[in-house]
This record gives C-alpha cells, structure tokens and sequence, in this order.
C-alpha cells in the first residue's frame, strides 16, 4: 500500500511495476436516481482515507465478447464515474514536479469496456508521465437522445462525452496533487475512445482543458438524423404502460440492456449542438488553428476482428458493415461509392465471397479516411497533423487477423516489454515486437511532453499535408511512406 496527500483528502494505492496505481477515483456523483440521464455532477473532497487499491465499476453493459479480452476488472453498475490515475513511484515520495498528463478514453463501441482495462505502468515508470484512464456512461445510458420527450433532456445524446469533460475538469483542478501538469494534457483514445477524442475536440465545453490530441482508429460521429426510429423501438421493447421516459428511469439495468439489444441502437456520439456542436472538420481545424496538434491514424486490416466476433459468417459480417458506407460517403450517394468500389477494386467482387473482401475494404475505409482528411487539416490549419499506419501483423489465432483493429494499443502503451501480466495484446512478445513497441510508446510519449512524436528511435517523421503525404508504417521495420492511401484517397475525394 502506498498513500498520497492531496488537496481532496488521504488516498492509497497500490505499487505495480514501479509505478504507483490510483483506482476508482470519483470524479462525478453516481448517475442513478434522478440524476440517470442527467449530466454530470462533479465531486469534491473526501472524509478520512479514500481506498485507491480497488477498481472502480464498469459502466451498465453486457459480457466483453472472450475474442476481446473476456472479464476484465470491476464491477458493474451504474455508479461508474470513477478515473484511475498512474503515477511514477516518486510522487510518493514527494516529488511533485509537473509531469506531463497522458488521459486514455477506452474504447468499445460505446458499448462495453472501462477505464480499468488499460495498465499504463510500464509506460509511467519509463517516460516519466502520469496517465487517466477514464471511464463514462455507455449505451442506453449514456447516449440516448431524450430531448424529444423533455426539452430537459438536452444533451443526454453525448452523455458519455459530457462525463469525459467532467474528467478533464477534475484532471484541469486536481491533477497538480498527482505529480501532473494540468496545462500539458493530452486526450488519447482508441476506437469509440477514439471517436470521443474527436468529439471533446467538438465540443465548447471542453475547450482549454486539453494541450494536445491522439485519435488511433476513429469512425465519425453517429448523423442525428438516423436516430429517429431509436425511441420507439425502446417503446416498444421496455414493457408497461407509462409514458416512456418514466420508464426508462425506472427500468432496471438488465431491462435496459435487453432493450439496447432490442433496438440494435448502434451508440456514439453525434452533433446535438448542446454537447457536441462542431462538425469532426470543423473541430480538427479549430483545434489546430488554438494550437493543439493531433497524432492519428489506422490499422491496415481494420474489419478482420470484427469477422472474427461475427463467427467468420459473411452474412453476419455483411449486417456488421452495413451502416458504414454512408459515414464513409459522408452522408453522400452511397451507391455511388459502392460503383466506385467495383471500378477501383474489381478483384473484391461480393459474388465471389459473399462480399468478405469488399466489407474488409469498407472498414478499412471507415476508420481510415477520417485519419487521412484530419491530419491534412491539422497541418493545413496550424499546430500539425502526424499520420500513421499500423500494420505489424498479429500472431493471435494463428495470425488470421492480420494488423487488426485494437492491434495497436499494446504498443502504445508497451504492454510487451514485460512479462507479467499487462492488458491484452494479440502479438507474441518477441524481440522484434518489443523493439517496435518501445519505441512507438517512446514516440507517444515524446508527443505527449512536446506536440511532436520525432526522435532517434524513428525515421524521421514529417507532418502530414497535401504536399507532403508521409505517413509513418508501423511495422517492422519502422519505415516512412508517401501516399500509401493514394488509391482510396482519390476514391474517397471523387465523393465530394
């Protein structure tokens, strides 16, 4: 056990691997009661000696699918406003300097995960950082829209990223006691992580509570205008008699999750213009014109991990990929771009596998073309834009997956120099994996104290533009290409 002094009162901790583990911190009041569907109510000080040394709940969800990582820590409940916060073993001892502030949003389709589910010791004892984990409302509970029922209900469609600025706030006022610099935060996620990076980027309300911005594997925001059909379907799967909203607070959770499943609502965040009120172009330039750079990028086979949890059935994966092409179209002429497709790659005609390799490219486009449009637009607008390509192939089952979606997290976070256990990883620890690990960490780290991702342990990396497309391939080796998008990229521009 290790205990800190703060200005919020007494807390321990654990010490793992060098590095001191602050669990379950309460950054907001437990949403349940009449505050479910309400924003966030920020906490403040404690009483006698907060217990840092167990997780935190897991917001309201179903099992995590065992292709994903199976149970990970917490319980789970509706009281899951809670932060982890990692720190170097000194800060215990006193020492306060400001480090820099690394705050990890989970990913998990804005669906399942948590905050706990993402060790960061191995990357705080080496780098000298303090790194937030952050878990928020998921689901039904954290991005439903019920303004259409009560005016009141404003906002309750980015739940979710309300409660993440909720933890930046307490990150900006209470951070200093951990050792943390609260001017030199960066935002960073994966996947729906990922997504809420973007939308704290477009959203007011967050504005100067964040230095810099990490985005690994983002899609777009959900268009509010496909949500319509969402409240009757819960109408209809939650069963009584009384207005819907009242039971929807009244439901329990389990009830609540088979609505969700009922539904099919595929959850994220959207421009609601209270939360959310700026377009992923608009907030990525605004952003870069104040100042914040942004490190982003995608894997090369995305949708493999996705075939993977629809069982292999090219049916099931057909219904995964179907909403994507419109988000890849931008809301334009899907059909379009279904045409262009088939001029463009011919050999991946669905007729052939029932479409595998065309949803295959479909997922890849989903996660890649916003990387590719945002890091020109950071650089195009100030601060600069790093784009990256992870394609270092896994070495989970059997190495079907290729350099799949998530793929890239362990190394982010150097999972693999160790041998104990650390978050999950799909990639064998070799020396050749470490080796890439340590030093994609390293340059995370590096953009983390200083906006730029370069050092020795990188070729040299330019910022992304229109007139310098060098994209840094993670793999091994670690290499700089120019435009290896080029074929999508001019797919993707003839849509406009």
């Amino acid at each position: 056990m290790v205990t800190l002094q703060t200005g919020l009162g007494t807390i321990e901790g654990v010490e793992v691997g060098g590095a001191i583990e602050l669990r379950g911190i309460r950054y907001a009041e437990p949403p349940v009661g009449e505050r479910r569907f309400r924003p966030p109510v920020r906490t403040g000080s404690w009483e006698g000696t907060y217990d840092g040394t167990t997780w935190g709940c897991r917001s309201v969800q179903n099992p995590t699918p065992a292709g994903l990582g199976g149970e990970e820590p917490g319980e789970i409940g509706e009281d899951c406003l809670v932060l982890n916060v990692t720190v170097p073993a000194a800060v215990a001892e006193g020492d306060l300097r400001p480090r820099p502030v690394l705050c990890w949003i989970h990913g998990g389709a804005f669906t399942i995960g948590s905050g706990n589910d993402y060790p960061a010791h191995e990357l705080v004892r080496r780098e000298d950082l303090v790194v937030v984990t952050v878990s928020y409302r998921l689901g039904a509970l954290g991005f439903l829209d019920l303004s259409g029922l009560d005016e009141s209900y404003a906002g309750s469609a980015n739940l979710g990223i309300a409660d993440q600025i909720a933890a930046l706030g307490w990150i900006h006022d209470h951070i200093a006691d951990f050792g943390g610099d609260p001017e030199q935060v960066t935002i960073a996620g994966e996947s729906a992580g990922a997504i809420s990076v973007m939308s704290l980027l477009a959203s007011p309300s967050a504005d100067g509570l964040y230095r810099r911005a990490m985005a690994n594997s983002t899609g777009g925001f959900t268009p509010a205008d496909t949500r319509a059909h969402v409240l009757p379907l819960f109408d209809q799967a939650l069963a009584g008699d009384a207005p819907l909203l009242d039971r929807l607070r009244a439901a329990s959770t389990d009830e609540l999750l088979q609505a969700q499943v009922a539904a099919g609502f595929g959850f994220g965040s959207t421009v609601d213009g209270t939360v959310v009120t700026r377009s992923m172009d608009e907030a990525v330039a605004g952003a870069a014109r104040a100042g914040v750079p942004l490190l982003i990028g995608s894997n090369a086979d995305e949708g493999t991990l996705f075939l993977a949890i629809g069982g292999g059935d090219a049916g099931v994966f057909d219904l995964m990929t179907a909403g994507l092409p419109t988000a890849v179209a931008k809301g334009g002429d899907v059909e379009r771009y279904r045409g262009l497709l088939t001029e463009a790659f011919p050999e991946e005609d669905p007729a052939v596998d029932g479409g595998v390799a065309r949803n295959l490219r479909i997922w890849n486009h989903f996660f890649r073309r916003p990387a590719v449009e945002s890091a020109a637009l950071a650089t195009e607008h100030g601060a600069g834009g790093w784009l990256y390509r992870f394609e270092l192939p896994s070495t989970a089952f059997g190495g079907a997956l290729g350099a799949n979606h998530a793929g890239e997290i362990a190394f982010t976070f150097d999972w693999l120099a160790g041998d104990g256990d650390t978050g999950w990883t799909f990639h064998d620890r070799t020396g050749a994996h470490r080796a890439v690990a340590r030093a994609w960490s390293s340059a995370v780290a590096r953009f983390v104290r200083t906006g730029d991702p370069n050092g020795p342990d990188l070729p040299e990396w330019p910022r992304y533009a229109s007139d310098d497309r060098s994209v840094l391939i993670i793999d091994d080796p670690l290499r700089v290409e120019v435009d290896p998008d080029e074929t999508d990229r001019k797919l993707w521009e003839s849509l406009d």
